[in-house]
């Protein structure tokens, strides 16, 4: 099957010879987690290992209006976010047009303010994005997908109404998505799904220093081993394997 996007985004545009990479290059959009912004540390390293695993034309990040200029406020349902991130999902595919789209999305963590109901309606909002029939995403790539509600039910009604493909990165320790709860979920999904578990990751994926010393490994080259099967994912999806 060719690498090539779908055809409904292979219009010629002027903005097709406005860069340098390959058109099977992707476009990612990666949208932050509940409690940080687009510019966090953690978001601004994954942006980079992202663009540069993938060799993405462009990796786009933004804020949602909540927590944008700086805001404090806590953040609306998941379905109030939906029309503004495929705004920005439409911008970039009509500024790119002739390249594969990725969404990526991060959830933050139990450690920001953040948290609880608010953040398990929140977090979603990429996988949402890729469900709406006039989005047009190749693969989704989920860092930290927060499965678990306050109350322990398992909320994964967006998970199963999912057509496109999926990779998981999930910490062994995140005590907001259980991996056996996922790989329950992972079977009953109707897309290709992959799950890459990272051994002691938190909800960030930090992994505490005794562990390390156990495994004789760094959080560097764990964090390197994930971003390498995304895009090993990446590539199977764009080759139609």
């Amino acid at each position: 099957m060719d690498s090539s996007p779908p055809t409904k985004r292979r219009r010629k545009t002027k903005s097709e010879g406005t860069n340098d990479k390959s058109s099977s290059s992707p476009v990612v959009v990666f949208a932050h987690g509940a409690g940080a912004p687009s510019s966090s540390d953690w978001m601004l390293r994954w942006k980079e290992m992202l663009k540069n695993a993938l060799d993405a034309v462009e990796v786009v990040t933004f804020d949602y209006p909540y927590i944008a200029g700086g805001k404090k406020r806590a953040p609306p349902k998941a379905e109030k976010l939906v029309e503004f991130h495929k705004d920005i999902v439409k911008k970039t595919t009509d500024k790119y047009p002739a390249h594969p789209l990725i969404l990526a999305g991060k959830s933050m963590g139990s450690r920001y303010k953040f948290m609880g109901v608010w953040k398990c309606r929140y977090d979603r909002v990429s996988c949402m994005v890729a469900a709406e029939v006039d989005i047009d995403a190749s693969a989704v790539i989920c860092l930290g997908y927060p499965l678990k509600a306050m109350g322990g039910a398992v909320r994964d009604e967006t998970l199963l109404q999912l057509t496109v493909p999926v990779m998981f990165v999930q910490g062994s320790k995140d005590g907001l998505c259980p991996l056996e709860k996922l790989e329950a979920v992972c079977k009953k999904m109707k897309s290709h799904n992959e799950l890459h578990v990272i051994n002691g990751g938190d909800h960030s994926f930090k992994i505490g220093k005794k562990h390390l010393q156990i495994k004789g490994s760094t959080q560097d080259q764990a964090e390197d081993l994930a971003v390498q099967g995304v895009s090993s994912f990446v590539s199977r999806c764009l080759k139609g394997k």
